[in-house]
């Protein structure tokens, strides 16, 4: 029987694969996945065969992997960082069902954004944490804020996905003010920008500076807990060990 699989190749680069998202793109008859991620992966895997979708079609994307898993095909639906954080492998599965189509589905997950950023600045990550996406291509600007609201209440480090585009121009800002009413200004904060690819970069700066930092599309932004410190360049979070 063929299979559907929903992998998560990470940030980009060949060595933050995990060897079980080689050895289903190695082994898979078709490869689909939105066309950035598709030339990602033609670099690393050139014979295999390909087939894409532009961004917000996504629903496409999966009928026709779910066709081609029907058609006989071993089928490997890409996405970067972890298949199952605003990865592909909800919708999939939503797709599969809606299809009643008798096929295995098989999620299999990797490094996702926040862990590759934390790696980068040190280990800001170490205490309880929220990921927010800022994009509100689906979900209600009122409710997203809503969300960093209770973050910031919770005092909860606070990892942000997909914090700027050319129309979403003052969405961190929003959030950092809101933050600020129950944060400190100074809390630290770390801007990653293409974690765990060739052109990555990072800074650190704090909550009440984010308004004047550097931030795009290809950043994501971590905030500290009340905690949280920088030290020797290093954003840490403790998780309350005794020294």
């Amino acid at each position: 029987m063929s299979k559907l699989y929903v992998v998560g190749f990470g940030p980009g680069g060949y060595d933050h694969m995990t060897m079980k998202a080689v050895d289903v793109i190695e082994n898979a008859d078709i490869i689909t996945g939105y066309t950035t991620y598709v030339e990602m992966l033609k670099a690393f895997f050139p014979t295999k065969t390909y087939l894409s979708t532009p961004m917000k079609k996504e629903v496409d994307r999966c009928r026709l992997a779910v066709e081609k898993t029907l058609e006989g095909n071993d089928v490997a639906m890409v996405s970067s960082g972890d298949s199952g954080i605003y990865g592909m492998a909800g919708i999939v599965l939503q797709v599969v069902d809606e299809m009643k189509a008798d096929i295995e589905v098989e999620v299999v997950p990797g490094v996702t954004a926040a862990s590759a950023a934390a790696a980068v600045l040190g280990a800001p990550l170490m205490h309880d944490m929220a990921i927010i996406s800022l994009s509100d291509l689906m979900t209600p600007l009122e409710q997203i804020m809503k969300r960093v609201e209770c973050a910031a209440i919770g005092d909860f480090v606070v990892c942000l996905y997909n914090p700027k585009s050319k129309k979403r121009t003052d969405y961190v800002e929003q959030a950092a003010k809101i933050m600020m009413k129950y944060q400190s200004p100074d809390t630290p904060a770390g801007i990653v920008r293409h974690a765990g690819r060739a052109e990555e970069s990072m800074t650190l700066t704090t909550l009440g500076q984010l308004k004047d930092a550097f931030i795009d599309m290809f950043s994501i932004v971590v905030i500290g807990n009340s905690k949280t410190y920088i030290k020797d360049g290093k954003m840490i979070t403790p998780r309350g060990y005794k020294l």
